[in-house]
Order: structure tokens, then sequence, then C-alpha cells
């Protein structure tokens, strides 16, 4: 029995010695990630505590960008919103625990917590530092996971979007399952011993081959790795709002899809023929058919990001959706 004891007590002390040197790990690289890589913008009270990250340059009609799972502002920071800042006043927001902005509520900190922010509610709160910064009849273009937050804020605020689009949107039911880690990470044990794990131990080489594949098939443009800042993804926080959001994003699709029809705006949709991440028969064909009047272009040999890969293309229908809503 007092052997029995001893081994309980010596086995939880190792373990509680091993959680506190990855914590330790973890914060340092988290404290090099946010050195690196600080607010390009500026920090929106939204009310309740919590702050909204914005990036805004440019002049002209209003444009709001929201960027894809484990992104943030840098991703549209890099070079496009230099394009589209020559005719619009572009915005450019951090979702919900993800580069710079809180969660949507401070109950979703809770490391059990398996819940997230659903698209609505992201879009409620973004929707809210939009209001601060006094957009009028924005575009708003949503990319991959992104494209359902401005689907759901078209859906939330009718009356307020000019237009829509939607860029290799991740926003129909999809068949089958997530990866392992993020089943795992969306439950309410994995979800807080999986991110410190990951914090502390990923390989720096990990993230470089991530990048590559989200680009498949075309290459990574030269100097996004060293600018997009994905050091701040794999913050224990990041880890965990991106993992459960995306966990439940096939429940708030399933959701929201039958209410797309009721959308009454411009609505142009881009996506890459080749997309391995969201697969255009799959989201973008069925989007295109639930509300009357979109507009579908499917781009021959692209992948996942046509903002970065056929910029042309994406500006274009950022232009057409403006003009179709009496913008220009």
């Amino acid at each position: 029995m007092k052997l029995a004891l001893t081994l309980a007590i010596t086995s939880t002390l190792v373990l509680a010695g091993c959680a506190a040197v990855t914590d330790q790990i973890a914060d340092r690289r988290e404290v090099e990630a946010e050195t690196r890589f600080p607010p390009g913008g500026d920090l929106i009270d939204v009310g309740n505590g919590r702050n909204v990250h914005a990036f805004v340059t440019g002049e002209g009609p209003d444009l709001i960008l929201i960027h894809g799972a484990s992104g943030n502002t840098r991703d549209f920071t890099f070079r496009f919103t230099g394009r589209m800042g020559e005719n619009y006043r572009t915005i450019v927001l951090d979702r919900p625990g993800l580069g710079w902005s809180d969660r949507a509520d401070a109950a979703y900190e809770d490391p059990f917590n398996p819940n997230a922010e659903t698209p609505r509610e992201q879009a409620r709160m973004l929707k809210a530092a939009a209001d601060k910064l006094g957009v009028q009849n924005p575009i708003i273009l949503g990319h991959s996971y992104g494209a359902a937050v401005a689907l759901a804020w078209a859906l939330e605020f009718p009356d307020h979007p000019a237009g829509l689009v939607i860029v290799s949107g991740a926003t129909e039911p999809w068949p089958g399952e997530l990866g392992a880690l993020y089943r795992i990470n969306g439950t309410a044990l994995g979800g807080a011993t999986l991110p410190p794990l990951v914090t502390a131990y990923a390989p720096r080489t990990l993230l470089p081959s991530i990048v590559e594949r989200i680009f498949a098939p075309q290459a990574v443009p030269e100097g996004y790795r060293d600018y997009v800042g994905a050091g701040l993804s794999i913050r224990r926080s990041a880890i965990r709002a991106n993992g459960r959001q995306v966990a439940q994003l096939k429940r708030d699709v399933t959701e929201m899809a039958p209410n797309y029809a009721a959308i009454d705006m411009p609505v142009e949709i881009v996506h890459g023929a080749e997309d391995p991440i969201v697969p255009p028969d799959i989201h973008a064909l069925p989007l295109f058919l639930r509300i009357e009047g979109a507009t579908l272009q499917i781009l021959d040999g692209i992948g996942h990001m046509p903002h970065h890969v056929a910029p042309e293309a994406v500006e274009a229908a950022i232009d057409r959706a403006a003009d179709r809503a009496g913008l220009r």
C-alpha cells in the first residue's frame, strides 16, 4: 500500500515537473513570436473587455478582408492590401482568438471549454469593430474559413454589406471527418493538453512545410514565410481557438447553409480548381446554386490561395461586386 502511494505521488510530481518545463518552453516561444510579429494595426475596443485587431489602409469604398483558419491579418497585408488600397479603404480583421484579436467571450479562454465561436458569433464581434471604424456598405471578402464568417455577416446583418466575395470558401457541409489533431483539439481534455505540447515542441521546420501544403500546387511566394507570422498561430491560445472553431465548423455550416438563399446582394465566388483543402465541387458549386444571382469563377490550375497566386482574378471579383452594388 505504501509502495503504491509512493509511486502515485512520484508519478504526479514527475508529470507536474514535465508540465512546468513544457509551459516554460511554450512561454519563451510565444514571447519570441509576439515580439517578432507585433500588431500591425489598432486594437478596437468592442466592449466587455474584448478587442479586435484591425489593419486599415487606403481610400474609397469600404472593403473588409477576413482570413482563414490559423491565419491573421498578415496573410492579406502581404502585398494584397497594397493592391486594393489604391481603390478601396481596406480593413483587415483578425478573427476572434487569432492574430491579435481576443476571444469573443472570456468563457472561451478556459482551456477545458471545448466550445468555440460560431461564424455568426464571430461576425457579430467583427461587425462591432467595423462599426467603431465607421464602416458603411462594405464589400466583405472571406477566404477559406473566413468565407463562412462573411456569409454569417450577411445573414446576421442583411442590410449592412453591399456585397460578398467568397474566395476558396469553406461554406458547405462536407463528407467524412476532420483529421485526428482537430478532433482531439475539439475535446475538453485534448484542447487543454495538446496545445502546450505543440507550442513547446513542434519543430521549427514544421511550419514551412505546412505553408507549402496550403499553397500547393503553386509555390509559396518569396518572402511570405518570413512575413506571415506563423509563430502567432502556434501559441497555445491560438491553437485552441483555431482547432475548436474548425472542429465545429461542419455543424455550423450545416445550420447556416439552408439560409444562404436569403442573401440578397451581389455575391462573387472565386475558387481554385485544384484546391486540395476546400474542394470546389463540395463548397463553391453548391453555394453558387443556393444564392440567386451569384457568380462563380473556377480558376484552372489554382490551389487554395488565389489572392496570392492569382490576385488579378480576386481583385476583378471585388470590382465586380462593387460595381454591381453601385459603389463605384
